[in-house]
């Protein structure tokens, strides 16, 4: 599924290589992509617009970690995000 970026009202972050990566090796492209659009620009946001490496990871980590769990977005539960 291809996310409809159509109707944010923020700018578009594009996805960097490192998240990219990321995903991909631990098999979590998919469950990204099914994530609305929003969501997909707002953990992109959120990742790239960190400091510290270390921070950047740490919120990379989330993400991932969130992805796997299903039903949790920013660390909380999150409906919308369970797989059907």
């Amino acid at each position: 599924m291809n996310a409809d970026y159509s109707s944010l009202t923020r700018p578009r972050h594009p996805m960097p290589d490192f998240v990219r990566q990321a995903l991909e090796v631990r098999g979590l492209m998919e469950a990204y992509r099914e994530r609305p659009a929003c969501q997909q620009n707002d953990d992109i946001h959120c990742i790239t617009t960190a400091k510290l490496r270390e921070t950047r990871e740490k919120r990379l980590s989330q993400m991932l970690d969130e992805l796997e769990k299903c039903g949790a977005y920013l660390n909380m539960r999150h409906p919308l995000s369970v797989k059907k």
